[in-house]
């Protein structure tokens, strides 16, 4: 989580949206994932870390990020992060352009990433180079 946003948890609230097509574990290719889990983070000026969630959001296809335009209100657009365990370098740019953070990892349980993305400490994605070209060749071809 970048230092603004971690300022600005101290007292408020914060969402963060996690992609989980089994509402279990993080999901792949999050840039086609319909079914997301949004807790709400909240770091007290005690220092306290309160996670709550988490709410489950289906998306329409229109809404799937994949095929989203951005020509309507988006359900996670007010999350500061989405995290998934992988997604081509497209989608975390065009993340970054709503003001949303693409955080990738390979921490597999929801939870556990969220609470791990608040303290700076997020596993890595496991490389995927393959899927990289994959996403890559999508993304040229879907325009």
């Amino acid at each position: 989580m970048d230092q603004a946003a971690v300022s600005g948890l101290s007292e408020e609230t914060v969402r963060i949206a996690v992609a989980s097509r089994n509402k279990r574990t993080v999901a792949d290719h999050i840039g086609k994932c319909a079914d997301w889990l949004v807790y709400t983070a909240l770091e007290r000026a005690d220092d306290r870390l309160i996670i709550s969630g988490p709410e489950i959001i289906r998306l329409p296809k229109t809404l799937i990020f994949h095929h989203y335009k951005g020509d309507q209100p988006h359900p996670l657009a007010g999350c500061v992060a989405v995290i998934g365990a992988s997604a081509g370098g497209s989608f975390v740019e065009k993340m970054r352009a709503r003001g949303i953070e693409g955080a990738l990892t390979a921490e597999s349980d929801p939870a556990t990433a969220v609470r791990n993305y608040v303290h700076q400490q997020l596993a890595p994605a496991r490389a995927r180079p393959i899927g990289d070209i994959i996403c890559k060749i999508r993304d040229a071809l879907s325009g």
